[in-house]
């Protein structure tokens, strides 16, 4: 099972990026980290957070609802460190198998978030060094992450019930999606 599948010989199957980072400057001259996150593997989102300080504010940004709730952007209030963990693990699956979301984990004393869009690529901004020290130690490779191929993407309905969990984790302030939510 996978969130993203390319089509290989007529047939789409399942699609894995490689292990790989760049660090370059964004279009504003702030460092970021583009990266991937190989199976959809939430452990990567994870070990990068873990070079930010708590609190956090997770950004659920709900993009393809299937009756769940409202497509939206779903801000959560400051959470500890243990909450973020817990909510990777409890919906582990879910964030591994399923394309409806981008998660944003945001560090206001840091001034550092990290996304993880729905094409299984992670954008880091903040402590670029201590990013790249963490990917390279996870076994990440220089590279160019990029999503220039044909790709499907997988809304599992085997899901609905975690998607519904996700809005109900914490106190949601949501608002409408924003033009670059499209993707």
């Amino acid at each position: 099972m996978s969130k993203l599948y390319h089509c290989v010989d007529d047939r789409w199957v399942e699609h894995s990026h490689s292990p790989i980072f760049h660090l370059h400057e964004s279009g504003s001259g702030t460092p970021r980290v583009a990266a991937t996150a190989p199976g959809g593997d939430p452990m990567v989102l994870r070990s990068l957070t873990d070079c930010l300080t708590p609190p956090f504010i997770l950004l659920y940004v709900l993009l393809v609802p299937s009756g769940e709730g409202e497509p939206g952007r779903y801000e959560s209030p400051e959470i500890s460190r243990a909450q973020l963990h817990g909510f990777l693990d409890r919906f582990a699956d879910y964030l591994q198998n399923d394309s409806r979301f981008d998660l944003w984990v945001h560090s206001p004393d840091d001034r550092a978030t990290v996304v993880w869009d729905q094409h299984n690529l992670i954008w880091a901004y903040g402590p670029t060094e201590q990013f790249v020290t963490t990917l390279r130690m996870l076994g990440f490779q220089n590279g160019r992450p990029t999503i220039d191929f044909e790709h499907m993407h997988h809304y599992r309905t085997t899901f609905d019930g975690d998607a519904k969990a996700v809005l109900e984790a914490f106190d949601w302030h949501r608002a409408p999606l924003q033009p670059q939510d499209e993707q």
